[in-house]
């Protein structure tokens, strides 16, 4: 379900703490791509999995890896530890990632500048930091192998064009941009290696609020609010006691809603899901003061451009523009294990959901929906079917306490 993904990429905003202590070891240069000398744009393909924008690269003339395309990291990750092996990387140096564990839980690789090869692009003085230990299985989530995000030093240095409808990226330089027809130019701001966009958020109480936000491609959910409840109060209708990542200290808690709208430049997006961070627990201390961050569940419902160099993101309405924003309906949190990711374990179920109410718990393994064996179904399509329709009864094969039951569970809607 789309709030899984905000679950383990919420996760990577605690290592920004690594992009700041990393740069201590490099020299001032800039770290950034450009395109080949004789080219002025080119095409590069994503594939969209479970709101995650996966693309090909190689490092260091090996590969290809799978890296996760987010501009809420501002250092390049390398979250797969084997690739400090594989990876042929001279001048490796270790570091400490405070508050993440003891021993190699809380260490990192600090590489030298890397070869970072995609096709068409030229990377130049582009660093990494390199897990010790996986800490996070997004390839588990993925149902694919993921070996890292690339984040602000993809972006600093050329216009970039998200078209998730045809899930390709067009990159120019930002001298020759050439900008959609009917596109809107919506002022951001580039801090701290993230970009920021000043939105107007409506409660469901009635107050509007300016909200400084991240533009997050890393987070799944549409829109995620850090100061609403101190000083607003809950939505009419929330899940509660939602976990909503993991940060430096421990797991994030808070709250599920929905809001009246979301404006940005001249749309307004109304109905909107959102996550209530609970601010007054577990929060992580922010280098930019901001309001919260819009996530792919937003962004996604737009071709979008990023300009950082004349910061101005452009958005231009797709078919998905009004499609109703649904939550999961069942309250299972799942990953894909076994080496093709082929089988479903339940990770987590929400407390007073349709799972919970039937009796599903962590480590149940889910066989089949609706007899279709789940080895030939997708992640996405598993999603989907988990946040249909209200009322919908699904027959489930589960995997439990060492044999196998039928379990019917109905879906139902929460907020």
């Amino acid at each position: 379900m789309l709030l899984a993904l905000f679950h383990k990429l919420k996760q990577f905003r605690a290592f920004w703490l690594v992009c700041l202590f990393s740069f201590c070891f490099f020299s001032a240069q800039a770290q950034y791509f450009d395109l080949d000398y004789h080219k002025k744009k080119i095409t590069i393909p994503f594939h969209l999995v479970r709101s995650l924008m996966v693309v090909k690269l190689h490092i260091n003339h090996r590969g290809p890896y799978n890296f996760i395309l987010d501009t809420g990291v501002g250092l390049m990750i390398i979250t797969d530890p084997k690739l400090a092996d594989s990876i042929p990387i001279p001048n490796k140096r270790t570091l400490k990632i405070p508050g993440l564990g003891e021993g190699e839980d809380s260490e990192a690789y600090v590489t030298s500048p890397l070869d970072v090869e995609i096709p068409g692009l030229v990377s130049y003085d582009v660093a990494a930091a390199i897990l010790k230990k996986d800490l996070f299985s997004l390839s588990g989530y993925a149902g694919m192998p993921i070996h890292g995000l690339l984040g602000y030093e993809f972006f600093n240095n050329l216009a970039v064009k998200i078209n998730v409808q045809d899930s390709t990226l067009t990159v120019w330089r930002p001298k020759d941009l050439k900008v959609f027809r009917k596109g809107v130019a919506i002022p951001i701001t580039i801090e701290d290696r993230k970009p920021y966009v000043e939105t107007w958020v409506k409660l469901q109480s009635g107050e509007n609020i300016k909200s400084k936000l991240i533009i997050d491609l890393g987070a799944g959910h549409p829109v995620s609010l850090e100061n609403i409840i101190p000083r607003y109060g809950l939505p009419q209708k929330f899940i509660a006691s939602a976990n909503l990542g993991i940060g430096l200290n421990g797991p994030i808690n808070g709250y599920i809603g929905r809001v009246e709208s979301l404006e940005i430049g001249k749309f307004k997006i109304k109905n909107v899901i959102a996550s209530f961070p609970d601010t007054t627990n577990n929060m992580n201390e922010v280098s930019v003061k901001r309001d919260g961050n819009l996530g792919i569940g937003v962004l996604k419902r737009f071709s979008v451009i990023l300009d950082y160099a004349h910061n101005t993101m452009y958005l231009k309405t797709g078919s998905h523009f009004r499609d109703p924003f649904e939550h999961d309906m069942s309250g299972l949190e799942y990953y894909a294990a076994g080496d093709h990711f082929d089988r479903i374990i339940i990770n987590r179920v929400e407390p007073g959901s349709a799972a919970d109410e039937v009796g599903l718990e962590r480590d149940d393994e889910i066989v089949n929906i609706n007899f279709k064996p789940v080895a030939k179904m997708t992640l996405e399509e598993i999603d989907e079917i988990f946040k249909s329709r209200a009322d919908r009864s699904l027959l489930l094969d589960v995997y439990h306490d060492k044999k196998y039951d039928k379990v019917i569970l109905t879906l139902k809607r929460r907020i």
